[in-house]
């Protein structure tokens, strides 16, 4: 297969509207849209623009495909789910496992676009694009691998099951990692036999259209892998609400996840919902101060806290709080805010123009309620200084006595903000960690393995680390309790998500007649 990259400028400078803009050129010369039938169809609605994070400027606009557009893409993947769920195993397994190698060599290009038009730190887009090649290879390994049971039953029957796929999968998925979700749920159901439609957030599509460009190119048939951009009022609702859809993933907010949920289930369609989060980091006295300080600044500042998994709550057992707290601040401090396309950058800016506004405006809510800044005061002067002045920026924000009453103690910010407060007890820990109606993930610092163990089980949250923070893999289950969502959307279980299971029943003998009328 081909591996030829998409022309990118070779000194992409700031990342601004220039950039952003050179990127898009380079990889989409007919301009943006939806990608059917592998090519890019342009839409025909209202206007969607789009701005550069890091400068504020806009870059480009596109037309939102459209109910129409959703139509057209639907209709192509019905064609597509008939194809590949009639093709081999074994050869949508290989098919698979080149997309991850096709993926794999365009790593640079991958990373670099989304860093341009997201404003994503290339740092971690990179080990993004990395991984999404990784996702592929993972689940084209179980591609050949969707095993049915025999089933003993009364009588003289052979009865077994299968593993048949939904036909149509719709993943909705956000503005914060595009790259990344749209491979993390799109390869479980390709390798399941579904056709997928990615609609990927109406800020960031770009990256997503690349992805499914370079998977049609590495042999995935037309139709297999679509994508809708556009509004979530206009796409989103029309993908989402279509009996042609078989199964419809979903992650975002609990108020958008909760219509998505309520609207596929007025057409018959079940969902898989991941739904953000407020996860407790918790610091024991017994803890390795410097390993948990490391650990409380990547679990919230990495990503610029734009991650359903941000551990946003600090709670720090009171007699290391203010040794603790301090050593977090230190190191928050530290921290390089600056061009997302310069490798030396750690923290970037907030994607969108709107999360901006809401991230700022709750931190003046915690600080209303009681909280003490301790960082996060001024931007650094290479920022104020610079073409990046204007862009969507906020320190590393830690807030000291957010306490149970503070608005920021239940709200997830979904920027580089973190709350903390004192405990005294192991219960009161647990009891502030569970006292949040999400349930999405959790940690504990201490070298006391019991209650490591403890606290691990008595914390409501689908993942949970121990000594550690923020690590997932594809070959793990992921997902949450409570507002977090419901189902998994990795590990080989996932397979279970997007297939259905088929009962056969064959006789070994001949039955006898069913009424004593049709006897002979």
């Amino acid at each position: 297969m081909s591996t030829t990259t998409t022309a990118f400028p070779s000194d992409p400078g700031t990342s601004g509207a220039a950039t952003a803009r050179a990127a898009l050129d380079a990889a989409f010369p007919q301009g943006l849209g939806s990608f059917v039938d592998g090519r890019v169809v342009t839409g025909g609605g209202e206007r969607v623009h789009l701005t550069a994070a890091a400068t504020g400027e806009g870059f480009v606009d596109y037309a939102d495909a459209g109910a129409e557009g959703a139509d057209a893409v639907l209709a192509s993947a019905v064609r597509g789910a008939e194809v590949w769920a009639a093709t081999d195993p074994f050869e949508r397994a290989a098919i698979l496992r080149e997309v991850a190698r096709t993926i794999g060599a365009h790593t640079e290009e991958l990373a670099l676009l989304e860093s341009a038009t997201t404003g994503k730190p290339v740092r971690d887009t990179r080990a993004e694009a990395a991984k999404v090649a990784e996702m592929f290879g993972y689940y084209a390994g179980w591609a050949d691998k969707l095993l049915g049971h025999t089933i003993p039953v009364p009588g003289h029957w052979h009865t077994y099951t299968e593993r048949v796929p939904w036909g149509v999968v719709v993943a909705v998925t956000p503005w914060n990692a595009p790259l990344f979700t749209g491979g993390w749920n799109s390869a479980a159901p390709l390798a399941a036999g579904n056709a997928v439609v990615v609609k990927p957030s109406e800020f960031t599509p770009a990256s997503t259209l690349r992805l499914a460009q370079l998977a049609h190119r590495a042999g995935l048939p037309d139709g297999v892998f679509n994508v809708a951009t556009g509004l979530g009022t206009t796409v989103g609702a029309a993908l989402t609400a279509d009996p042609r859809v078989g199964k419809v993933s979903f992650i975002g907010s609990v108020a958008t996840g909760r219509r998505v949920a309520v609207a596929a289930a007025g057409a018959g369609i079940p969902t898989v919902l991941e739904l953000g989060g407020k996860s407790a980091n918790i610091v024991f006295a017994d803890a390795d101060l410097d390993r948990a300080a490391d650990g409380a600044v990547s679990a919230v500042f990495s990503g610029a806290g734009q991650s359903c998994v941000a551990g946003s709550r600090l709670l720090v057992e009171r007699s290391v709080h203010a040794e603790f707290i301090a050593r977090v601040a230190e190191r928050a401090s530290r921290l390089r805010l600056g061009d997302p396309l310069d490798p030396a950058t750690e923290v970037g800016p907030i994607i969108t123009r709107p999360q901006f506004g809401t991230v700022t405006s709750l931190i003046e809510a915690g600080l209303a309620g009681g909280a003490r800044r301790v960082t996060g005061t001024r931007l650094p002067d290479r920022l104020t200084g610079s073409a990046l002045a204007g862009g969507h920026w906020v320190p590393p924000t830690l807030l000291d006595g957010v306490t149970p009453a503070n608005p920021l103690e239940t709200t997830e910010v979904f920027g580089p903000v973190v709350g903390a407060d004192a405990f005294d007890t192991e219960a009161e820990a647990v009891a502030r960690a569970n006292a949040t109606d999400f349930g999405l993930a959790g940690a504990v610092w201490t070298q006391d393995v019991a209650r490591a163990h403890h606290v691990a089980r008595a914390v409501k949250a689908g993942t949970f680390w121990i000594n550690a923070y923020k690590t997932i893999h594809v070959a793990v289950p992921f997902g949450g309790f409570g507002d977090s969502g419901h189902g998994r959307s990795s590990g080989p279980g996932v397979l279970d998500e997007y297939t259905q299971t088929k009962a056969v029943w064959t006789p070994t003998r001949a039955a006898g007649a069913p009424f004593p009328s049709l006897s002979y």
